[in-house]
């Protein structure tokens, strides 16, 4: 079924936007480590540290004044599905830095999301500054579910005929993000530590180390 997917399409037809191995889905499946951490948007806060100028602490109630950006990308989980034309909202991290209200220091080179429960996941800095990157708090116009990360979840996807962008799979965007570090060295997060591949390149299927 999959022996003509090789590589990064050229093309963005249904059928091309599909990595190898992957199959269409029209449903979301739910897959997490752990159970469902409550929120509390009195208690909740948000935190930039590591590699910057100044670290960052926001409460849930400044987060939601930070610039709004939309975006309709592609999603590949490991587990093999493929969802296409999803929609989301959220915060860009680029954007962030290019209004100053993150500073990387010159020695940034790579970012740790750091979730609930100690979850963490890591992605190049590189990588994080992509279009295809969000810090996400709504799905299809509506506030994520608790089981899709609310309030806040890391997402990065496949943007359909843009070229040049690093596609990991779905696993690369934390669930109940709390936090930011940038770091100078990499380091692995949870699932890369239990074998996943660091890159997770969906068009090479980098998914075990």
């Amino acid at each position: 079924m999959f022996d003509r997917f090789f590589g990064r399409p050229e093309s963005s037809g249904p059928e091309d936007r599909v990595p190898p191995g992957q199959a269409l889905t029209s449903k979301f499946p739910v897959l997490h480590y752990g159970p469902i951490p409550r929120f509390d948007p009195e208690t909740w806060d948000f935190r930039v540290w590591g590699e910057v100028e100044s670290p960052l602490r926001l409460s849930w109630e400044e987060f939601n004044q930070l610039p709004r950006t939309t975006l309709k990308i592609d999603i590949h989980c490991v587990t093999r599905w493929s969802k296409l034309d999803t929609r989301w909202e959220g915060v860009s991290v680029r954007t962030l830095i290019e209004q100053g209200l993150i500073k990387p220091l010159p020695t940034a080179r790579y970012v740790m999301q750091h979730a609930e429960y100690g979850f963490t996941v890591n992605l190049p800095l590189e990588v994080v500054l992509q279009d295809n990157f969000l810090l996400a708090t709504h799905y299809e116009g509506e506030p994520l579910t608790p089981d899709h990360g609310f309030p806040l979840r890391g997402i990065i996807g496949h943007i359909p005929d843009k070229d040049g962008l690093v596609t990991p799979y779905f696993w690369k965007g934390a669930k109940w993000l709390r936090g930011l570090e940038f770091m100078a060295q990499d380091r692995l997060g949870f699932w890369e530590q239990a074998g996943y591949h660091n890159e997770a390149d969906v068009w090479k299927e980098q998914r075990y180390a």
